[in-house]
């Protein structure tokens, strides 16, 4: 195999790779002719004895390339006729490459996404449509929870497989808090107890560093703090919750700032970025952060001090088994049949899943997690399969994957709750033009 490192891009050029997909004629039509596939799943069409070779591209760092390298070369010694050219770089500049991509007609055959695009691609028609092989189980996803696999599919059909699961973390800084003698936050705190407790901590620390990233702009954290209170973040294709409870939102963590609980606003925005490296938990500006479980290895690597991870504020309930990211097929694959064997191979076969480890996450079956989990030694890899064990006791049902638009709704939060923070705006002022941004951007998709 030949592995393509390139540059990684700035930037997200979604209408860029949105337009140059939707003029692709492949997309007019049905899947291409297929080839003959693997011994688990044979392509639908004329057969053909000759080589396949499979395209695929991620995004991730070079633990995910030796990984999930290593795991294809394993697929290719059980399938000789299977090889694959592989492509991947860093998350900056992604979708852009997969833009790229499309304009010169070479749309990968298998390729990861997230769940901020997942609906908009299977409008446009861009996914491999996986049900019937899930129906026949050519694609096994009985070893999934099932709110698992319910997040990889839109409406009533299956679009994506999760590559892995995680949860909406908090991670602290456990050297820190038994320095300034502080207790650490707990898996069922609610948001006002958080809030409290990042306010001692700032106190206790004379001010030198915050309790708290502040997650006013997080979706994530705005999304389970609603499903707390019985609302969700999304209802089809609309908000699925008021004006006033978003004004609830914001004014919360103005008190919070007004507590010290959290950083100045400059801080906070560097870490809006998403950029590990910038988390204010690892600079030393906070005690917490806010993050995805299956980061925190990533985050540990990045600080000499030791971190923990607990759930997010709230009741638990309100999480959900959630696929870090999803590996999908290209509706204009040449070898659906192959494809699919390969996905059912990443989801199901416990050596793959050995190899792959926790990078992504915890392995989405069940039972290969078991076989997983008994080989990692790694001290914070151990932390996120124990935080993972104990919210699949806890977590509610998965809701639908977000619509078309989240993107923009992401970018939009953000924007509304720095714009707060910057005093560019007042709270009621942000909230009013967020809800009305917001609806044309679900109601333009």
């Amino acid at each position: 195999m030949r592995a393509q490192r390139p540059v990684p891009r700035p930037g997200l050029d979604r209408r860029r790779f949105l337009g140059a997909l939707t003029g692709l004629p492949l997309l007019a039509g049905g899947l291409g002719g297929g080839l003959a596939g693997c011994s688990q799943a044979e392509d639908d069409g004329a057969t053909d004895d000759g080589p396949i070779e499979l395209s695929v591209f991620w995004w991730g760092g070079n633990r995910r390339a030796e990984a999930t390298e290593q795991a294809l070369r394993l697929y290719t010694q059980q399938n000789p006729r299977v090889s694959f050219r592989i492509t991947w770089q860093g998350l900056a500049g992604y979708y852009d490459r997969l833009a790229t991509q499309a304009t010169g007609g070479n749309v990968p055959d298998l390729f990861q996404v997230d769940d901020t695009l997942l609906t908009e691609y299977d409008r446009r028609g861009i996914l491999l449509d996986l049900t019937r092989h899930t129906t026949d189980d050519r694609l096994d996803l009985r070893g999934l929870p099932e709110q698992l696999a319910r997040y990889g599919r839109v409406g009533e059909r299956t679009v994506a497989v999760p590559a892995a699961e995680t949860s909406a973390a908090l991670v602290f800084n456990r050297d820190l808090l038994r320095r300034l003698d502080q207790p650490e936050p707990r898996t069922g705190m609610s948001w006002k107890e958080y809030a409290r407790w990042a306010a001692r901590v700032t106190r206790a620390s004379g001010n030198r560093v915050a309790g708290t990233m502040d997650p006013s702009g997080d979706y994530r954290a705005l999304w389970l703090w609603l499903r707390g209170q019985g609302s969700e973040l999304y209802q089809g294709r609309q908000l699925g919750f008021s004006s006033a409870e978003l004004l609830a939102w914001f004014e919360f963590w103005e008190v919070a700032r007004f507590d010290r609980a959290t950083p100045s606003a400059a801080l906070v925005e560097q870490a809006d970025t998403g950029e590990l490296a910038r988390q204010l938990v690892v600079t030393g500006h906070t005690a917490a952060s806010f993050a995805w479980s299956h980061q925190l290895p990533e985050l540990q690597r990045l600080t000499d001090d030791d971190l923990g991870a607990v759930a997010f504020p709230g009741t638990p309930a309100a999480q959900w088994p959630r696929a870090s990211m999803y590996w999908a097929g290209f509706h204009g694959t040449r070898h659906p049949g192959v494809v699919v064997d390969v996905l059912n191979f990443l989801t199901t076969n416990v050596a793959a899943g050995r190899i792959l480890g926790v990078e992504r996450g915890l392995n989405p079956s069940t039972q290969v997690r078991r076989y997983v989990a008994d080989g990692v030694t790694d001290r914070a890899e151990k932390r996120v399969v124990a935080l993972g064990a104990e919210l699949d006791e806890l977590a509610g049902p998965a809701p639908a994957p977000p619509p078309q638009g989240h993107a923009t709704v992401r970018t939009l939060l953000i924007e509304a709750a720095e714009s707060i923070r910057g005093k560019r705006a007042g709270a009621r002022t942000a909230t009013s033009r967020f809800i009305a941004r917001a609806n044309a951007a679900l109601a333009g998709g």
